[in-house]
């Protein structure tokens, strides 16, 4: 199946060349990069989270594989949606679903479900591509959508995306590759709050995941009413990096939509968080 890009000309230019410069501004360029194991990085329109997005992305090497998973906003599909096959169709070029690693994802996690539908419209990992694509043009991707927020399914899928990577990289291997697959958590932070009220909330959600604590960040979500609207992909994302031995994780940069709107009483936090 190919799929259209839902948000191309609102979320982010809708052209070559304006996108390509557009994401270019929010580049941090001749970093050293680092191999990862998974990101936090947030989904909203450039002009506000571009920045944070900007400086994760400036910091990391983009494998061939990347699983993007991010929250489902539009309420279509199944709980845990997996794009089997298939092309995204985007600005800057076609990308290529990496249908075997789709494919073992299903296998090994039976908490999630193969369909395309949950993915028409939703615009969390679309926005993520063209990041990804500045720097690399020889990449798949394995979209996934979430929404069943339960720690059962979070764990589960988690679990099952890092036994589906380590098959691929047992696979890659024999055929004298590396097999390395990037995972994205695709989130916003706290919504609709004060500048001050989301950076004290979100302090407490980022602390957990620089912990790696998943079951901790699941908890913190809930007892203190954090509108995170990827904390279940984060939940996911930190149960599979620990899977596939991450260490450690750092926080490379958090703002709010405030400090480009100039509205500190209304705000999105943004956290852009590097898993190694």
């Amino acid at each position: 199946m190919l799929r259209q890009p839902a948000v191309a000309g609102r979320f982010y230019e809708g052209t070559p060349a304006l996108l390509k410069k557009e994401v270019g501004a929010f580049i941090e360029e001749d970093l050293k990069k680092e191999k990862a194991i998974g990101i936090v990085c947030p989904h909203a329109g450039y002009v506000y989270s571009g920045s944070v997005a900007g400086a994760v992305y400036s910091r990391i090497i983009i494998p061939q594989t990347v699983i993007l998973m991010g929250p489902n906003h539009t309420g279509i599909g199944k709980a845990v949606s997996v794009f089997p096959e298939g092309e995204w169709t985007m600005p800057n070029g076609v990308v290529p679903v990496n249908n075997k690693l789709a494919e073992l994802i299903l296998e090994y996690s039976k908490t999630a479900s193969a369909d395309h539908h949950a993915h028409q419209y939703e615009h969390s990992l679309e926005v993520q591509i063209p990041f990804i694509q500045y720097f690399s043009k020889d990449f798949s991707i394995v979209p996934i959508t979430i929404m069943d927020t339960s720690l059962k399914t979070c764990q589960s899928l988690g679990e099952g995306i890092a036994k589906a990577v380590l098959e691929l990289k047992k696979r890659e291997k024999e055929k004298g590759g590396n097999g390395d697959v990037l995972i994205v958590s695709s989130t916003d932070m706290t919504h609709y709050e004060s500048h001050d009220s989301a950076k004290t909330k979100d302090k407490k959600a980022i602390d957990k995941i620089l912990s790696l604590d998943a079951e901790g960040l699941h908890k913190t979500v809930k007892e203190y009413g954090i509108s995170m609207c990827g904390f279940a992909p984060t939940v996911s994302m930190l149960y599979a990096s620990k899977m596939l031995g991450a260490k450690k994780a750092k926080l490379i940069k958090y703002m709010t939509s405030g400090e480009v709107s100039g509205d500190y009483q209304q705000v999105v936090g943004y956290a852009g968080i590097i898993i190694q």
